[in-house]
């Protein structure tokens, strides 16, 4: 069965190993795109919008360091 292509938040806060309100806070600083659904407004992301998201978590690493 394939992956859906939006996942919630708890998706996302397993594939990063962080904390409900630091995936929050990425949703909310606009650092990780993410829609509401739903009458309870439940976030949603898009795979592909995580995926950007950790590339350029990559390349934000790589400047820092020095490894461009």
């Amino acid at each position: 069965m394939p992956l859906p292509q939006f996942v919630p938040l708890e998706h996302v806060m397993q594939e990063l190993s962080i904390s409900k309100s630091q995936a929050y806070a990425l949703v909310r600083t606009e650092e990780l795109r993410a829609i509401q659904v739903g009458g309870r407004g439940q976030w949603r992301i898009d795979l592909a919008e995580l995926e950007a998201y950790i590339e350029r978590a990559y390349a934000a690493t790589d400047a820092e360091t020095g490894r461009e």
